[in-house]
C-alpha cells in the first residue's frame, strides 16, 4: 500500500514520469493516483515542470580546459624523498623504543636485591634454576 509520504518521496526521486519508477512501486502509485487524483495532481504538474527544465539542459561532456585544470590540481604519487621521510621517522622511533628498554634493562640490573626479589621470586632450594624447565621439577630431581 502506498503512502503519501512514500508517494512524495517516489516523485521527488524519479520525477513525474510513470516509466522512471521502480517496476515493484509502479502498480501501487498508479493506485494512489487514481485513489487520490485531486491530492497528486499540483505535486505531479510541479514535477513535470522541473522534469522539462531538467531536460531542456542535457549534461554535456566537460570542456579539455577543465578536464586539464582537474587533472592538474589532483595530488601526485608519492616521491622517494616522502617514503625516506617516514623511514628515518620510523627508525627514530625505534630508536627511541629500543634506548627505552635499554633503560629498564640498566635500572633492573644495578636495582639493590631487595627491589628484584619484588619482581623475581626468590631461587628454589636446590640453588639451581633453569629457564628451560620447571623449577620446582629442578630442584625434586636434583
Amino acid at each position: 500500500m502506498m503512502t503519501e509520504d512514500r508517494f512524495l518521496d517516489l516523485v521527488g526521486a524519479y520525477g513525474a514520469d510513470p516509466g522512471r519508477w521502480p517496476l515493484g512501486e509502479r502498480a501501487a502509485a498508479a493506485a494512489f493516483i487514481d485513489a487520490n487524483a485531486d491530492v497528486v495532481a499540483a505535486c505531479l504538474a510541479a514535477e513535470r515542470a522541473l522534469d522539462a527544465v531538467l531536460a531542456a539542459h542535457p549534461a554535456s561532456q566537460p570542456s579539455a580546459a577543465l578536464r586539464q585544470r582537474i587533472i592538474a590540481t589532483a595530488p601526485t604519487a608519492r616521491s622517494g624523498s616522502q617514503i625516506w621521510r617516514w623511514l628515518a621517522g620510523a627508525g627514530l622511533g625505534l630508536g627511541l623504543a629500543a634506548s627505552g628498554a635499554a633503560g629498564v634493562a640498566a635500572g633492573f640490573t644495578l636495582a639493590p636485591p631487595a627491589v628484584t626479589r619484588l619482581v623475581v621470586p626468590a631461587e628454589p632450594v636446590g640453588g639451581e634454576i633453569s629457564s628451560l624447565a620447571d623449577p620446582v621439577g629442578d630442584a625434586s630431581a636434583g
